[in-house]
C-alpha cells in the first residue's frame, strides 16, 4: 500500500509525486501513456507574467511559479536528474502590422502601469525597445509596430523536464506503475485508492493530475472537474548554422509564439482548439494556421527546415483557471489540472502546492480561485 497514488505521468503529476518522494511519501504513480499528452508538445516558455494583459488570479501564481523554476533546477541537478533544457532569455511582445498596433498599446499601458505599481519588473527588464533592436534579437523579425522587451523570461524542454523529474523521483523511491485508471476508490467519504486495470490499488492519499482525462475519475462520483481537452499543434523549425540560441522568445498577438533553441531549431505555434475532443491529429487547417502566422511575424524564417510536427491536448477548464487542491466531499483525494496552454508554465509549482497539500502544509498561494469545488456551484 502506498501513501500517494498520483494518477498522471506529465509534467503536473511527475512534479506532485516528486515533492512527495522529496519529503519520505510512499508514491506509486499511475500512467497510461496517452497519445497526446500536453507536456511532450508544449513550447517551454516561461514568461513569469511579466507580459501578462491581465491581473487575474493566475498572475500571481505565474509569478510564483516563475520565481520557483530555478530551486526546482537545482535539486534536480542535485539529485544528477540530466538536462532539462531549462536556459533563461528576453522575450518580446510584438506588434507585427497595424491590427497589432492597436491591441500592442493596449496591452503595454497595462503591463507598464503594473510594473509601475508593483515596481516588479525593473525598468532594465522590461522595456520598450525599438524595432532595430527587436531585430537584432530576433534577426528573421518582418515588419515591427511596436516591441516591449522582458528580460525576466526563460524556456524549459518539456520532455527533457519529464524525464529528469522522473528519473530523479525514481532515485529516491517513486514506483511507476504502467496502466490505466479506471475509477477513484472512495468508501464513508474517504479516498481509498484506485482501480488500475481492474486491480484495487490502495493508499491513503489520491491526486488525479490526469489531465483532459482527469474528469473520468471523478464524473462517476458526482463531482464535476468541467476540464476539456483543447488540441494544440506546433512545428519544429531548424535554420542552420544560426546562433538561436542567442535569440529570444517572441510573442505575438492572436496566441501565436515563436521559440528559439540551440543548433538552429525554432518552435512555431501553436493552435488553441478548443471543442477539439480527444483526437490528438495534427490536421491541414492547424499545420497553415501556424506556419501562416510564423511567417507573418517573422518572414525570415521562410527558408527553415521543417523538422518535426507535434500535437497535444491540453486540459483546458471552463473558466480557463488551473483546477487544485482537495476534491470536494472526499476526504484524502486531491486534483491537479486545467492549466490549458501554461502547463509547463505554472505545472512545476503546481505539483509542489498540491504535494505540499497533501502533506497538510500551506499552499503560499491562495487556493480559492482554483477549487475543483467551484463546478458544483
Amino acid at each position: 500500500m502506498s501513501d500517494v497514488i498520483v494518477v498522471g505521468g506529465g509534467v503536473l503529476g511527475l512534479s506532485t509525486a516528486y515533492h512527495l518522494v522529496c519529503e519520505g511519501a510512499q508514491v506509486t504513480l499511475v500512467d497510461r501513456g496517452d497519445p497526446g499528452q500536453a507536456t511532450a508538445a508544449g513550447a517551454g516558455i516561461l514568461s513569469g507574467g511579466a507580459l501578462s494583459r491581465n491581473d487575474d488570479p493566475v498572475h500571481e501564481l505565474a509569478v510564483k511559479a516563475f520565481d520557483y523554476y530555478p530551486t526546482l533546477i537545482a535539486r534536480l541537478e542535485a539529485d544528477d536528474a540530466g538536462d532539462t533544457g531549462y536556459a533563461r532569455c528576453p522575450l518580446i511582445l510584438v506588434a507585427s502590422d497595424e491590427r497589432d498596433r492597436r491591441e500592442f498599446e493596449a496591452a503595454r499601458a497595462a503591463i507598464l502601469a503594473r510594473q509601475a505599481a508593483t515596481g516588479r519588473p525593473s525598468p532594465e527588464d522590461l522595456r520598450e525597445i525599438t524595432p532595430d533592436e527587436a531585430r537584432r534579437l530576433f534577426p528573421p523579425l518582418g515588419d515591427v509596430h511596436g516591441a516591449l522587451l522582458s528580460r525576466a523570461a526563460a524556456r524549459v524542454d518539456g520532455r527533457l523536464l519529464a524525464r529528469a523529474l522522473r528519473r530523479a523521483g525514481e532515485r529516491r523511491g517513486l514506483r511507476i506503475r504502467q496502466g490505466s485508471a479506471a475509477r477513484l476508490l472512495a468508501e464513508r467519504g474517504r479516498a481509498g485508492g484506485v482501480v488500475v486495470d481492474h486491480e484495487d490499488v490502495r493508499a491513503s492519499s489520491v491526486v488525479i493530475a490526469g489531465g483532459a482525462w482527469s474528469p473520468a475519475l471523478t464524473d462517476v462520483l458526482g463531482i464535476p472537474l468541467q476540464v476539456a481537452p483543447q488540441r494544440g499543434q506546433i512545428i519544429h523549425l531548424r535554420l542552420a548554422g544560426r546562433p538561436t540560441h542567442e535569440w529570444a522568445i517572441i510573442s505575438g498577438f492572436r496566441e501565436h509564439y515563436i521559440v528559439a533553441w540551440p543548433d538552429g531549431r525554432i518552435v512555431a505555434g501553436a493552435t488553441r482548439e478548443t471543442g477539439s475532443g480527444f483526437e490528438p491529429v495534427l490536421t491541414a487547417g492547424g499545420v497553415r494556421e501556424v506556419l501562416a502566422q510564423a511567417m507573418r511575424v517573422a518572414p525570415g524564417l521562410a527558408p527553415a527546415e521543417v523538422v518535426e510536427m507535434r500535437v497535444g491536448l491540453r486540459p483546458l477548464s471552463a473558466d480557463g483557471l488551473p483546477v487544485l487542491g482537495p476534491l470536494p466531499s472526499i476526504e484524502g483525494a486531491y486534483v491537479a489540472t486545467g492549466h490549458g496552454p501554461s502547463g509547463l508554465q505554472l505545472g512545476p509549482f503546481s505539483g509542489k502546492i498540491v504535494a505540499d497539500a497533501v502533506l497538510g502544509r500551506a499552499a503560499g498561494v491562495d487556493l480559492a480561485p482554483f477549487s475543483p469545488a467551484r463546478f458544483r456551484a
